[in-house]
């Protein structure tokens, strides 16, 4: 049985589950999960987790990542992307300096609140908003921090004009950020109702665009027998946090998950990995309710 990560890209038209059902079928195993939900429109980087890699799922959905969006000013829709029906309209033609947008990016850069919008799965009293809002409902939905690590305008135009301008960002950011809503605010800081025009995910966590296999690439791949070619070590997933070899006299009690006295080095981080041969064998965190002492968070047995 394969244990890993593949790095997919998920083309446009597809959800998360259409990926998850059919690399079943090509990796014959049904241990694979998706690590964040892209919504069909939108492409790019899918980490997913094959085997005993499943146990990191989180790691890589809580991970940052980056996209490439085109915003577009002029109008605002029911989906705050290019899916939805129109509900505001300014079609006067607008002029709009480099100067004042790159501001703009500025001010929504660092951590702003957002107010998820109707048409997602986050849940409000047991239900995902998209099923009330299918059924033409608003209700109240609570806001939220995310983290904008970087807002770029990716082209180099002085001067936007014109009854609809578009332009292209890069945006690197937190888990549960909605590059729709942003788009929307963007466009209520320059004061004209906007919406999201087209989406790619470039980056999630360590893995990149270039990592990435498509689904009918992988299907060539398996069938000519190179899957350890595209699926990454958990490893991988875990080069972010301190590593530390495993020794005679701690073996027995990490390779046990047993609980130690606390590593100096999760002072500093939430998480640390110990290895053994370059194998992730447990990743420990500091014990939530006794001071000094630290306990396995996820454990990895020997594979064959």
């Amino acid at each position: 049985m394969q244990h890993g990560i593949l790095p997919l890209w998920k083309e446009r038209g597809m959800t998360s589950h259409d990926c998850v059902f059919k690399l079943r079928k090509i990796l014959q195993t049904k241990k694979v999960g998706h690590t964040g939900t892209l919504d069909p429109g939108v492409e790019g980087v899918l980490p997913i987790c094959i085997g005993n890699a499943t146990r990191l799922a989180e790691y890589l959905t809580d991970a940052g990542k980056t996209y490439e969006a085109v915003i577009s000013i002029g109008a605002s829709t029911t989906t705050e992307d290019a899916e939805g029906e129109i509900v505001a309209e300014d079609s006067s033609v607008k002029t709009i300096s480099r100067e004042h947008l790159l501001q703009v990016l500025a001010n929504l850069t660092g951590e702003i609140s957002q107010t998820p919008p109707m048409y997602s799965a986050v849940k409000v009293n047991g239900r995902k908003l998209y099923e009330y809002a299918r059924q033409g409902q608003i209700i109240e939905r609570p806001s939220r921090n995310v983290m904008i690590y970087s807002l770029e305008l990716l082209d180099d135009e002085l001067v936007y004009e014109g009854a609809t301008i578009t332009f292209p960002v890069r945006i690197a950011c937190s888990k549960g950020t909605y590059i729709r809503t942003l788009a929307v605010q963007i466009g209520e800081e320059l004061g004209y109702p906007a919406h999201m025009a087209s989406l790619v995910r470039t980056a999630s966590g360590n893995f990149k665009k270039e990592d990435c296999v498509t689904i009918s690439e992988l299907r060539e791949i398996a069938e000519a027998g190179e899957l350890d070619k595209v699926i990454m070590p958990i490893e991988q997933a875990l080069t972010n946090y301190p590593t530390f070899q495993i020794n005679e006299e701690n073996h027995k009690q990490i390779t046990n998950g047993q609980v130690l006295p606390m590593h100096s080095s999760l002072e500093e981080h939430d998480k640390i990995v110990f290895v053994e041969s370059g194998r992730a064998v447990a990743i420990y965190i500091k014990h939530p309710t006794k001071d000094g002492l630290m306990k396995p968070e996820k454990m990895f047995p020997a594979v064959d």
